[in-house]
């Protein structure tokens, strides 16, 4: 079970609802036995630069920022994961500029930072490669197109 803390403070519109948030995370994180708990915290570029700035030291807003959860040994069987912070109006503006629907950017953006709480990463080829290859499988059960199609 997925247990979801959407907080929206964002002032853009046509934001998907909790229950597609919740959908898109049980997705992503179904191969996960145990129980899961996150936050999805939706910004605007103000807060997004921030938290960018802040914690990647890159001056300017990202579409998803992924915090996983530091547990301590002693209380390692509590299912929280972590956070993620997602820039609604780069979420946008990315979707206008590379031609996706918003629908499959905001799935794709919300599987992608659930992926990275789980630890898979893209900084080596050989786990972009497989991340992004499970984020293509796990888009196509939604029935959305591959998201890195074009990116040569």
């Amino acid at each position: 079970m997925v247990e979801l803390d959407l907080q929206v403070a964002s002032q853009a519109e046509q934001l998907p609802g909790e229950a597609q948030f919740r959908a898109w995370c049980e997705l992503a994180l179904r191969q996960r036995t145990a129980d899961s708990e996150l936050t999805i915290r939706l910004v605007d570029e103000a807060e997004g630069r921030e938290l960018n700035s802040t914690y990647r030291h890159k001056d300017y807003a990202t579409n998803v920022l992924s915090f996983p959860a530091e547990v301590p040994d002693e209380m390692l069987d509590i299912p929280l994961l972590g956070d993620l912070v997602i820039c609604a109006p780069v979420v946008a503006r990315e979707a206008r500029e590379q031609d996706k629907s918003l629908e499959a950017h905001w799935a794709h953006l919300v599987i992608h930072g659930c992926l990275h709480l789980l630890g898979y990463d893209h900084i080596e080829e050989a786990e972009a490669e497989e991340m992004e290859a499970l984020e293509r499988t796990l888009l196509a059960e939604l029935g959305h197109p591959d998201p890195y199609a074009g990116d040569d």
